[in-house]
C-alpha cells in the first residue's frame, strides 16, 4: 500500500513538473512569437519608410500610403505621415509609440479615428490633423494627450465643435488652429478648459452663428487670427476678447462702406496692443472710420497692413479728428495695392496722427514720393523702411526735405530707382541723427569722388549697386561698410573708424590694405578671386577677429597656418568653399569653434602630394604591366575578346559548310612531321581525309583569330599535335582554347590529341589549364618511334577521325 501511494505521489510530482515545464515552454513561445511579430512589423515599416531605419525621425510623407504602417515603436519621436491617402486611424496603429513628440497627419483623407487611437501618446506635443475629412471632433481623442501644445484641426469638414469642449483635458495647449469652409457654429462651452493660448486661429469664412461668451473662458490669447466675412459675427467675437487678446489679426474681411463700420465700434474698447489686417479690402469711405476706431483703442502700439487692397485716391470725405492716438508707435504697410496710386493725394488729413510714430515700414507699395509735410510731421520717427518702391533721385530730394525726419536714425531705401549717389547723399545730408543707411540694390553705376553724407552715419550698405570702384565718396565716419555684389577689383580706402567690411562677390585678387583701416575687426572677402595670402597682408590685421574668405581658390600651407595662429593672432579664418580649407587653430567653421582640427597633407603640400600621386600611379601601372606579362594577362584579355566574338556565332556550322575532316593544330617547329608524314598518310588514304592547315588553307588578309575560329567551325574534328614546341606557342593555345569551347558547348568529341613526344607536366605552362584538363579526361594517341607500331597508330587515328 505504501509503495502504491509512493508511486501515485511520484506520478503527481511528475505531472506537476510537466505542467510547469509546459507553462514555461508556452511562455517562451509567446515571447518569441511577440518578438518575431515586432521585428517583422519594424522591417515592414523600414520597407515603407526607409528613413525610419535607426532614426528617431520617421519621414513617411508623400509615400502613397492608405494606412499607418505597422512597426511604429517607442524609439520614434517624430512621425511624418503627411500628404498620403490614409483614411482611418485604428486603435493599434500607434499603440507602441509611447515616446512620440510630433505626429504629422495633415493632407490625408482621414474621416475616422478610433476613440483610443491616441491614448498611448502621453508625451505628444504636436498633432497636425489639418486638411483631412473629419466630419466631427470627439473629446475622447484628446483625453490622454496631457503634453499636447500644438493642435491643428483646420481644413476638415466638421460644422461645429460639438455640444461641449473637445479640448477640456488639454491643459498645456499653446496653439490651436480651427475652422474650414463648412464651419458654421461656435457654442458656449466649446473652449472650456483652455485658459491661456499663445495662438488661436479660427477660419470662419462661413461662420453664421456665435453664441455670446463662447471665447470668454480663455483668459489670455497672445495672437488671435480671425478669418471672417460676417461683420456682426466679428464684432461679437471681439466683444468677448476685449481684455484677453494682445495681438488681433483680421484676415479676408471687406470694409467697403461706412455703414458696415458701426458693428466694429466695439474694437475701440479693446486692450489689444497690435492690430493686423491681411488681405483686407479698404475704401476711401471706410479708412477714416477705421482710423477713428483705432484712435480710441487705449493700448494700441502697432498697426500692420499686409497684402491689402485700397480702392480710392485718398480723398477721404470726413476729416480725421485731431485727438490722435497717444499710444500708437509702429506702422507697417507691406504690399498695399492701390490701383490708382498715381492719383493719390498728399494725405494732409492724417498729418496730425504721425508725430508720435517711431517706426514706419512701407514696403513694396509703389511709393514714388513722400510729401514733404508728411515727412516734417514724423517728428519722433527713428526707423523708416521704404524698400522695394519707386523712389527716384528727384522724389527722394523732395521726400527728405529740410525739416523732414528730424529724429531719424535708420533709413532703408533698398530696391528703389535711385541712380545718382552724389545726389542721394546730398538729399540726406541734413539728417543729423542718421546712423544706418541701406541703399543697396539700386543702380548707381558710377560713384563720384566727393559726397556729402550725414556726419553721424556709421553703417552704409552699398551692395549690388553696380559700382565699379570705391572712392573718397565713402564717408570716413563709417564703422560698418557693405559693398558686396559689385565689380570691385581693389579696395584701398582710408577708413580709420571701420570695424566691419563686407566685400563678398566681387573681383578682388588681393586683400585690402590694413594700414588705412587699423580698427578692422571683421572682414568678409568670400567668393572673390583670391588665391593666396602673404604674411605681410596678415601682419597688418593683428586686431582682426574674423576673416571669411570662403569661395576662393586658396593654396593653404602649414607654415601659413602657423603664422596665422602664433603671429598674426587672428582667432577665426574661413577659407575655401564651402569651407574647404579652414586655416586656424582653434579653427572656425561658419563661426563654430573646432578645437582639434589640422590640415591634411594634401592641404599643406598640394604640389608635392600631386607629384607623389603621379609617381605612384606610374609605378602602379608599371607593376601591373610586369605582373600582366609574368602571368600572361594579355593572353587572357585577348582570349576573352576572341571568345566573346566566337560566342556570337552559331555553335555549329550548318552541314553544308563543313568542308574539312579535321583542323590540324601544331607548332611551326613540328611542321616537318605534320606536312611530310601525317598529311601524306591521311590525305592519300582510301578514302582520303581532307585536312585544314593554317599554311595552306587560311584566308590571306583575314585576322588570324577569325581564321582559327572559322577553320575549327568548318571541321568535324580538331587534331592537336602535342609537343614541347606546342605548349610554347601562343597560337596553338588559341586553337586549343577555341576547340575546348566547342567541345564543352556542344558536348561532343571533337578534339583528338596526338602526343608527338613525351611532355613533362612541369613543362606545360600554367596558362595551358585547358590542355591539362583535356589530357586528364580524354584518351590520346602517342607517336611510336618503332616502325612496326606506327601502322597501328595510323589505324587508330583514322578510326578516330571517322568516328
Amino acid at each position: 500500500m505504501q509503495a502504491l501511494e509512493l508511486q501515485v505521489a511520484s506520478l503527481g510530482i511528475f505531472l506537476a513538473q510537466s505542467n510547469i515545464m509546459t507553462a514555461h515552454i508556452w511562455r517562451v513561445l509567446a515571447i518569441y512569437v511577440t518578438l518575431a511579430a515586432s521585428l517583422s512589423e519594424q522591417q515592414a515599416l523600414k520597407q515603407v519608410c526607409p528613413s525610419c531605419d535607426g532614426s528617431q525621425l520617421c519621414n513617411c510623407s508623400s509615400m502613397g500610403l492608405d494606412f499607418i504602417p505597422p512597426g511604429v515603436t517607442a524609439k520614434i519621436t517624430v512621425l511624418n505621415l503627411a500628404h498620403n491617402g490614409i483614411k482611418r486611424i485604428q486603435s493599434q496603429d500607434l499603440q507602441q509609440a509611447v515616446n512620440l513628440r510630433a505626429l504629422l497627419l495633415q493632407s490625408n483623407k482621414i474621416s475616422s479615428i478610433d476613440e483610443d487611437s491616441f491614448w498611448s501618446l502621453g508625451k505628444l506635443e504636436l498633432l497636425d490633423l489639418s486638411n483631412n475629412s473629419l466630419a466631427h471632433l470627439s473629446p475622447v481623442w484628446f483625453g490622454h494627450l496631457f503634453s499636447l501644445q500644438h493642435l491643428h484641426l483646420e481644413g476638415n469638414s466638421y460644422r461645429d465643435l460639438g455640444q461641449s469642449s473637445p479640448f477640456s483635458s488639454l491643459k498645456n495647449l499653446s496653439s490651436l488652429h480651427l475652422g474650414n469652409p463648412q464651419f458654421s457654429v461656435i457654442r458656449q462651452g466649446n473652449f472650456e478648459g483652455i485658459e491661456l493660448l499663445h495662438k488661436l486661429w479660427i477660419d470662419g469664412s462661413n461662420l453664421s452663428q456665435y453664441e455670446q461668451g463662447s471665447l470668454k473662458s480663455i483668459k489670455q490669447i497672445n495672437h488671435m487670427i480671425l478669418n471672417l466675412r460676417n461683420g456682426y459675427i466679428f464684432s461679437e467675437i471681439v466683444r468677448d476678447l476685449l481684455h484677453s487678446v494682445t495681438w488681433l489679426e483680421v484676415r479676408r474681411i471687406a470694409f467697403s462702406i461706412a455703414a458696415e463700420m458701426q458693428v466694429l465700434r466695439v474694437m475701440s474698447s479693446s486692450f489689444a496692443k497690435k492690430i493686423s489686417f491681411r488681405q483686407t479690402l479698404l475704401t476711401d469711405a471706410t479708412v477714416p472710420e477705421i482710423v477713428s476706431i483705432l484712435e480710441d483703442m487705449p493700448q494700441l502700439v502697432e498697426l500692420e497692413l499686409v497684402d491689402c487692397r485700397l480702392l480710392g485716391t485718398g480723398q477721404w470725405k470726413m476729416e480725421i479728428q485731431a485727438k490722435k492716438s497717444q499710444t500708437l508707435r509702429i506702422l507697417t504697410i507691406k504690399k498695399l495695392s492701390i490701383e490708382e496710386f498715381y492719383l493719390f493725394t498728399d494725405l494732409h488729413s492724417v498729418e496730425g496722427l504721425l508725430s508720435l510714430l517711431t517706426r514706419v515700414t512701407v514696403q513694396n507699395t509703389k511709393v514714388f514720393l513722400v510729401p514733404c509735410r508728411i515727412s516734417q510731421n514724423l517728428l519722433s520717427l527713428v526707423y523708416l523702411d521704404l524698400s522695394a518702391n519707386l523712389l527716384g533721385d528727384l522724389s527722394l530730394e523732395h521726400s527728405a526735405c529740410q525739416g523732414g525726419w528730424p529724429s531719424l536714425q535708420a533709413l532703408n531705401l533698398s530696391q528703389n530707382s535711385l541712380s545718382d549717389l552724389e545726389r542721394t547723399s546730398k538729399s540726406l545730408s541734413h539728417l543729423g541723427n542718421l546712423i544706418v543707411l541701406d541703399i543697396s540694390q539700386n543702380n548707381f553705376g558710377e560713384i563720384p569722388d566727393v559726397c556729402d553724407w550725414p556726419k553721424s552715419l556709421k553703417y552704409l550698405n552699398l551692395s549690388s549697386t553696380q559700382i565699379p570702384r570705391v572712392t573718397t565718396c565713402i564717408p570716413q565716419t563709417l564703422e560698418v561698410l557693405d559693398v558686396s555684389g559689385n565689380n570691385l577689383k581693389e579696395f584701398g580706402l582710408r577708413l580709420p573708424l571701420l570695424k566691419e567690411l563686407y566685400l563678398t562677390r566681387n573681383q578682388l585678387k588681393t586683400l585690402p590694405g590694413a594700414a588705412p583701416i587699423p580698427n578692422l575687426v571683421s572682414l568678409s572677402v568670400s567668393r572673390n578671386k583670391l588665391n593666396s595670402f602673404s604674411k605681410e597682408e596678415f601682419e597688418s590685421f593683428r586686431r582682426m577677429k574674423l576673416l571669411d574668405a570662403s569661395g576662393n581658390n586658396f593654396i593653404c600651407s602649414c607654415e601659413f597656418l602657423s603664422f596665422i595662429h602664433h603671429e598674426a593672432g587672428i582667432s577665426q579664418v574661413l577659407v575655401g568653399w564651402p569651407d574647404k580649407y579652414v586655416c586656424d587653430s582653434p579653427l572656425a567653421v561658419r563661426g563654430a569653434q573646432v578645437g582639434a582640427v589640422h590640415l591634411s597633407l594634401m592641404e599643406c603640400h598640394r604640389s608635392l602630394v600631386v607629384s607623389l600621386i603621379c609617381v605612384l600611379v606610374f609605378l602602379v601601372i608599371l607593376l601591373l604591366v610586369a605582373v600582366g606579362y609574368k602571368y600572361h594577362m594579355v593572353w587572357y584579355l585577348r582570349m576573352t575578346w576572341a571568345w566573346l566574338q566566337a560566342k556570337r556565332k552559331p555553335k555549329r556550322a550548318p552541314p553544308k559548310d563543313v568542308c574539312y575532316d579535321a583542323f590540324v593544330s601544331y607548332s611551326e617547329n613540328d611542321s616537318d612531321w605534320v606536312e611530310n608524314t601525317m598529311v601524306r598518310e591521311l590525305e592519300q588514304a582510301c578514302p582520303p581525309f581532307r585536312l585544314c592547315l593554317h599554311k595552306r588553307d587560311f584566308v590571306p588578309g583575314k585576322w588570324i583569330v577569325d581564321n582559327i575560329i572559322d577553320s575549327i567551325e568548318k571541321s568535324r574534328k580538331t587534331l592537336f599535335v602535342l609537343s614541347e614546341h606546342f605548349v610554347q606557342s601562343e597560337w596553338c593555345k588559341y586553337e586549343l582554347d577555341f576547340s575546348h569551347f566547342r567541345l564543352f558547348d556542344e558536348n561532343n568529341d571533337a578534339a583528338i590529341l596526338v602526343l608527338l613526344e613525351p611532355i613533362q607536366s612541369k613543362a606545360i605552362p600554367k596558362r595551358f589549364c585547358k590542355l591539362r584538363k583535356i589530357m586528364n579526361t580524354k584518351t590520346y594517341l602517342e607517336w611510336p618511334l618503332e616502325e612496326e607500331q606506327q601502322q597501328m597508330f595510323w589505324f587508330n587515328l583514322k578510326i578516330a577521325l571517322r568516328s
